[in-house]
């Protein structure tokens, strides 16, 4: 069957149906025809033949496939929607039928290693920030894709899935991909923002993660507002000093992909991160939560890759510090807030 041909229009790729990823390919579908790739033939089957994945509906306008060849064939823009534990697996698999026409919007908030062959977190001595990638330099390094952007912002999925009200920023060097962004995604319902400083939103969305982890502790815990408003406070100054040392600007920080995406994963318990620290101030295990869990929660590779990175570049970050023992050292989280409530910095904003 010639797919191309099938479809009136030439739809919108997405690869990956997780939750977000099904969320996004209902949003595109309102305006476009969707093909959505997924690995599992059983998952491509029940899309096509129920317009249904893991009890969420999708629209009658998605179709699906396990044909990368195809996709890249029959579509022009693409979402990859992938964890970043298997993007650049995905990207490879992808870059023999991926040409520099094509658009690569991801929706991806988490990091990539980059080392050399044989190396590994264990066995090197400095983790510098080239060897730590975003999703737009992982595909970069893989494909030869330019017009490269990504999606941050508060965008629980489950909400996006209910049609409930959202936004996002769409951001990228190129204009056109933003506008492109802008065009395929906006409704009525579900408000779109352009950002040029792609490296910066992309942070927002990863690094907010750690301090999601955080606010689901305290609130396990069963502190009250007071304690989440200074946490989210002082996350956002931390988020601040990483962000600007790897690579972004201090104004994509203030803004929806990442104040507004902190204070929404930071009180909401549809966040992945939020539910994985509220479990752990619950007294429950890493490797037993993570087991339980239905899709990754990104904090929690985050947070390695940032504590060695920390370790290599002589910066202090204590929430991610104190957070790193909590989870890989078996500390208590009483414990890291009595470390961090003793912490000597007694500057309130010292970003700007």
């Amino acid at each position: 069957m010639n797919w191309t041909k099938s479809f009136k229009t030439r739809p919108i790729g997405v690869i990956g149906i997780g939750s977000f990823g099904a969320a996004i390919a209902n949003l595109l579908a309102e305006k476009n025809e969707v093909l959505v790739y997924a690995r599992d033939e059983a998952v491509v089957e029940a899309i096509n033949k129920t317009h249904r994945v893991k009890n969420r509906q999708l629209a009658s306008k998605i179709r699906a496939t396990t044909d990368p060849e195809l996709l890249c064939e029959a579509c022009e823009v693409m979402f990859p929607m992938i964890p970043s534990s298997a993007f650049r697996e995905v990207m490879v698999q992808f870059a023999p039928f991926l040409h520099p026409y094509h658009f690569l919007i991801h929706g991806t908030k988490g990091l990539s290693l980059n080392l050399s062959e044989g190396k590994n977190l264990e066995n090197i001595s400095q983790l510098k920030r080239e060897n730590i990638c975003t999703m737009s330099e992982v595909i970069l390094q893989e494909t030869v894709v330019e017009r490269i952007g990504c999606l941050a912002g508060p965008n629980l999925a489950t909400e996006l899935l209910e049609h409930q009200p959202g936004a996002t920023v769409v951001a990228s060097r190129y204009e056109e991909v933003v506008l492109e962004g802008q065009r395929l995604l906006r409704s009525d319902n579900f408000q779109v923002y352009g950002n040029s400083d792609i490296v910066g939103v992309e942070l927002s969305g990863v690094l907010k993660n750690i301090i999601a982890i955080a606010a689901g502790a305290l609130s396990g815990l069963g502190l009250g507002d007071n304690a989440k408003g200074l946490l989210v406070s002082r996350g956002m100054v931390e988020l601040i000093h990483l962000g600007t040392a790897m690579g972004g600007c201090t104004k994509s920080f203030l803004g929806l992909a990442g104040i507004g995406d902190l204070v929404t994963t930071c009180n909401s318990t549809l966040s992945r991160n939020y539910t994985l620290g509220y479990r752990l101030a619950e007294g429950e295990k890493l490797p037993d939560i993570v087991a339980d869990m239905e899709e990754v929660a990104e904090g929690i590779n985050t947070v390695k890759l940032v504590k060695r990175y920390l370790e290599s570049t002589g910066m202090r970050a204590p929430i991610t510090e104190n957070l790193y023992k909590v989870l890989f050292e078996n500390f208590k989280v009483e414990t890291a807030l009595q470390y961090l409530m003793k912490y000597p910095s007694y500057t309130d904003i010292d970003f700007l």
